[in-house]
């Protein structure tokens, strides 16, 4: 980068000097009186040379290549059911383990511009689709190869992201053509769809527990006429103890906050009336610092009086609206409860959660039906949300979370508790289960399915060297590069199980010649043909078309950028 910058910088000086030679010459008139007369620059004269502006252009563009390659390997491995996990080491001392695409660009620490390019394109593919963040970064690291074989027949960029969008195009139609149309009522296909994303995951062994899981929080938040899914309806809850298998779907809320029952409180609630307080229940203080002086005992019991007075008086209004269940905001100000206001709720049958997210808090009202309250003054029978049941629940000798059941049929949120032995665990698949979300969503959006391992990348690349065919001077090129891209997918998906990477995907491009475009890689080992070509819609190996179309959308936008890149500048 540096080398690419100092030539451009020799190119900017050079064309000042000769532009500074053109101005001081004065204009001479022409046989008609006006215009310059032509003049020839010497090559002494500090003109810069075309030749050595291409050779600079080609070197960024080199650079950018290798960099953005360079992320790309270094994911490549994660990629299918048979991927290995990256271990990230964070300078704080955190681990994290996971083979989730997303993540790993996350934690990256990249410097080189089009390296972060590449990680960007991972996260647009994890905000459009969910899904495929790994292939979506593998994909553009195969077209930026093809890129630099392109480039080294010398055919101009511009030439290449014209045939690059061209070929785009006709993938997307591809892909459509192979597509399978679905209803939101069949569970069974968004169940194989949501299983195919977790079986790539290091909690593939729960397939069976998640997607339901998944499948079934969708539909609880959705009816069957939507085109879409709000993601924040659907709130998951971690929390260390226990093991996957404990993971489960609450109709309700759950919070992974102890009840405060230092005062001896009740822990069990039934017909609850919810109350969710933005304010604090403790002494009062003023708006600006100050210092108050006692001089004696008397003065000092005055003051402790006039507290439990005042904090007396806040509960027995809270008590007044018939609440029994009491949510209190997190404050960063000071103590939202203090322990004498705890013990007068306690005196007043009050179950109080403390330590609320502000994060929460728009989910909360939407699950129970309460309002948020900012003041004592506005504490009234109509804010109250409403549930059945309100208990604290003991999930280890340590452990302790507190469940809302009961709410509303009406409603359109769902809650999910995820369970695991540890941290990375836990994390991990609440990872994967975030990704079978967003698998069923996309499903929501475009009622499409394709058939998976590898099968629709293998079926476009063929279709994409046939149109080619169609096409003619260097553009035909250009889309052959396109489409021969694509076999990345399966050429990885073989190489990461441990097959024969040359054979599988040869064997798979003579089926689908054959026509069997659903045919995939299959590497279930239950099946005793592992590596060998099946099709997939019957071994229920799918996934959502957003996924692939968008992943091949975005892939082809990111390289046709990085090629109209033909230097870097630092700025002042």
């Amino acid at each position: 980068m540096a080398t690419s910058t100092g030539s451009s910088s020799a190119a900017a000086t050079a064309t000042t000097s000769s532009s500074s030679a053109a101005a001081t010459a004065a204009p001479q008139s022409g046989p008609r009186g006006g215009g310059f007369v032509p003049m020839m620059v010497t090559p002494g004269g500090g003109a810069p040379d075309r030749k050595e502006e291409r050779d600079t252009e080609r070197n960024v563009r080199e650079a950018n290549i290798v960099a953005a390659k360079g992320v790309a390997d270094t994911i490549r491995t994660s990629l299918g059911p048979k991927g290995m996990d990256k271990m990230i080491s964070a300078p704080n001392g955190d681990t994290v383990i996971t083979n989730d695409g997303a993540t790993i660009l996350q934690q990256l620490h990249l410097l080189h511009p089009t390296a972060r390019m590449m990680a960007e394109l991972g996260k647009a593919q994890d905000i459009e689709a969910g899904d495929g963040t790994t292939s979506v970064v593998v994909l553009a690291g195969s077209m930026l190869g093809h890129v630099s074989t392109l480039m080294g027949k010398n055919i101009h960029p511009s030439v290449i992201a014209r045939g690059f969008l061209k070929g785009c195009a006709k993938a997307q139609e591809v892909l459509r053509g192979m597509a399978i149309p679905i209803e939101l009522a069949d569970r069974d296909t968004l169940l194989k769809s949501a299983v195919t994303s977790l079986n790539s995951k290091l909690v593939s062994q729960y397939s069976s527990l998640l997607a339901p899981i998944a499948v079934n929080a969708i539909l609880k938040v959705v009816d069957k006429t939507a085109t879409n899914v709000n993601m924040h309806d659907i709130r998951i809850t971690k929390k260390v103890g226990g093991t996957i298998d404990d993971t489960e779907l609450v109709d309700g809320l759950v919070f992974s906050q102890k009840i405060a029952h230092n005062a001896g409180g009740p822990t069990r609630v039934a017909n609850a009336k919810i109350g969710l307080m933005q304010f604090c229940l403790s002494a009062p203080k003023t708006n600006m610092d100050n210092k108050v002086s006692v001089a004696d005992y008397t003065q000092m019991d005055a003051i402790i009086a006039q507290e439990r007075v005042y904090i007396l008086n806040l509960c027995k209004r809270i008590a007044k609206t018939g609440c029994n269940v009491l949510l209190v905001q997190k404050s960063i100000l000071r103590d939202a409860l203090s322990d004498l206001a705890l013990h007068y709720l306690a005196k007043y049958h009050i179950l109080v959660v403390h330590d609320i997210e502000r994060d929460d808090i728009e989910f909360i009202c939407k699950t129970v039906g309460c309002q948020p309250i900012a003041s004592i003054e506005g504490f009234s029978p109509e804010k109250l949300g409403r549930a059945e049941l309100v208990e604290e629940v003991a999930i280890s000798e340590d452990s302790k979370i507190v469940k809302v059941t009961g709410v509303a049929p009406t409603v359109k949120t769902v809650s999910i508790l995820v369970r695991g032995a540890n941290r990375l665990i836990v994390d991990e698949a609440e990872r994967s289960l975030h990704d079978a979300l967003c698998v069923v969503r996309s499903l929501v959006r475009v009622k499409f399915l394709c058939p998976g391992g590898g099968a629709p990348e293998m079926e476009v690349s063929l279709q994409l060297r046939e149109y080619a065919k169609t096409l003619t001077g260097v553009e035909s090129y250009c889309v052959r590069a396109f489409g021969e891209a694509f076999e990345v997918i399966p050429y990885t998906l073989a190489e990461n199980a441990g097959l024969n990477p040359v054979q599988v995907v040869t064997e798979l491009r003579n089926a689908h010649i054959s026509g069997n475009k659903n045919a995939g890689i299959n590497m279930r080992k239950a099946t005793h043909t592992q590596g060998k070509i099946s099709d997939m819609l019957e071994k229920k190996v799918v996934g959502p078309l957003l996924v692939f179309s968008s992943a091949t959308q975005l892939a082809t936008e990111t390289v046709v950028m990085i090629l109209k890149i033909d230097g870097i500048l630092n700025s002042r």
